[in-house]
């Protein structure tokens, strides 16, 4: 019979004190070893294309009160009459065709730089709620210190590789200024990339000189070292806001994300097929504006699209339509070799409960298996974005390294295949004290840290606590364990220096 080797109590022990101790450690961004899920065959995708292209050349696109755009675009071939752009068929996919396939972005510490575009996937939080919601104070409008505690969650966060941008608006802030503190806050608490502002050009140009005294002007002039989210007014729509800021952005080689923001049903077809076709028709003459303003500029082919329920109005989310156009949307961008973002732990949920869960889980899978490079909102989204949950967030945050298992495959060497371990254990047996388990059971099965495995009567005697209320004492216990990454102090008073100039400049306004 096979040797048994058994386990003591004192490994036990210090593998739970393992457990228990918190680490900064942040996971390498997610490089797939599994297919793309391709929900539509060769003649399909053709004809989303071709009616796509139909779409810019007989009905176009708007850009409104932009008249350096207009020109552009009529020095290019374009129709244009009015703010209204129609495009030659071939055009926009010329254009497109200057922008690179992958894109690195640059963070503050090396070692969480990540690469956008290919195999890869990165994974970024929530972005843009007003309101934020915790166990204690219940839903409220969010403040500067709400917004520092994010940026601190997703810094101690293992699985998250990207501190993102608007984690929560910071409404204790005047409008005009708040832009200010909240880049200074992803620079100061976290040293992962993270995004810039765009709620108006002269904001993105403040993002721009702020991360020019971070990372030197001439290391700014030749990389990227922020992703921005610019967001199309579907349908059919370029406001004179979002393309200022695209304007600053793409003019300084810093990257942007191009994304229709629909809800299927008030602001596309209420069909698959029909939004797709929408998306790509939006994304293409984004992306081409991009290029026409500077060949080369990084930029990602973005899809933000949810269904509408059809008795109340409100968008949806983690529905099968929502996956589906989430899958046909990264066959059209691999199609035209960008960078795909979409996803997210998206939900409609007030709670974060079984409904959040499950629409959450949905998304999460199809962007996953969808071949999505970028994720935003990937932790905390609650009540149809209306929300930023601590306790949401940090649930989510656990999920993703689901997602890291999941993303490798299955290893298929002599380790994974453990032939030996079937020897040594025989028929009949077990596997629990064989070498092989030895060796491997700390890393065989990931394992959540939210989640609870305890019997029924040691989770009882301990509270019969709820996920939500377990997440919420791991806020806290993330919290109070933060330790801020080093920043050089003649850095961080020359951004605080900025910040004061640029504040004293101009009276606050809330509108």
């Amino acid at each position: 019979m096979a040797s048994r080797r058994v386990r003591g109590a004192g490994g036990q022990s210090a593998r739970r004190a393992a457990r228990t101790n918190l680490v900064i450690d942040t996971a390498k961004y997610i490089e797939r070893n599994i297919p793309n899920f391709e929900i539509m065959n060769l003649e399909a995708i053709e004809i989303i294309e071709e009616k796509a292209e139909e779409v810019l050349e007989n009905i176009g696109v708007k850009f409104l009160d932009n008249p350096n755009a207009l020109k552009l675009w009529k020095d290019a071939g374009a129709d244009v009459s009015g703010e209204l752009v129609k495009i030659p068929k071939g055009l926009s996919k010329k254009l497109c065709s200057t922008a690179p396939s992958r894109i690195i972005q640059h963070a503050r510490n090396p070692k969480r730089t990540v690469e956008i575009g290919g195999r890869s996937l990165v994974l970024a939080p929530v972005y843009g709620p007003p309101f934020v919601r915790d166990i204690e104070k219940g839903r409220r409008y969010a403040t500067i210190s709400d917004f520092e505690k994010f940026v601190k969650l997703g810094y101690m966060s293992k699985w998250l590789h990207h501190s993102g941008g608007t984690l929560c608006e910071p409404t204790d802030i005047p409008v005009n200024k708040r832009h200010l503190d909240m880049l200074f806050s992803h620079i100061l608490y976290s040293d992962k990339p993270f995004m810039g502002s765009v709620t108006a050009p002269e904001r993105a140009r403040d993002s721009i000189d702020m991360v020019k005294i971070l990372f030197g002007e001439d290391f700014v002039n030749k990389n990227t070292v922020l992703t921005s989210l610019i967001n199309i007014n579907s349908p059919l729509t370029f406001d004179s806001i979002m393309m200022g800021a695209l304007e600053e952005y793409v003019s300084n080689k810093q990257a942007c994300i191009i994304s229709p923001f629909i809800v299927g049903g008030a602001m596309s077809p209420v069909s698959v097929a029909g939004t797709l076709v929408q998306v790509l028709a939006e994304v293409l003459s984004g992306v081409a504006y991009s290029q026409l303003l500077n060949p080369g500029a990084p930029v990602i082919f973005g899809a933000f699209v949810t269904s509408i329920d059809m008795n109340s109005g409100a968008p949806t989310f983690g529905t099968p339509e929502a996956s589906k156009i989430l899958y046909g949307a990264g066959q059209l961008a691999r199609r035209l070799g960008l960078p795909f973002r979409s996803g997210g732990a998206l939900c409609g949920s007030k709670l974060t409960d079984s409904q959040s869960a499950y629409e959450s889980a949905n998304t999460l899978q199809a962007a996953l298996h969808g071949g999505v490079n970028f994720m935003l909102h990937s932790c905390g989204w609650l009540e149809g974005g209306l929300v930023s949950s601590f306790e949401k967030f940090v649930i989510d945050s656990d999920q993703l390294g689901a997602l890291h298992t999941l993303s490798s495959g299955i290893d298929i060497s002599t380790n994974g295949l453990a032939i030996n371990a079937l020897k040594e254990v025989g028929p009949s047996g077990h596997f629990l004290g064989c070498d092989h388990t030895q060796l491997n059971f700390e890393n065989a099965f990931w394992r959540s840290d939210i989640f609870d495995y305890k019997p029924f009567e040691t989770w009882q005697e301990e509270g019969a606590k709820d996920t939500t209320s377990i997440a919420n004492k791991r806020v806290k216990s993330l919290i109070d364990n933060y330790i801020k990454p080093e920043l050089d102090i003649s850095i961080e008073e020359e951004l605080r220096d900025f910040i004061k100039i640029k504040k004293d400049s101009m009276p606050d306004s809330f509108i």
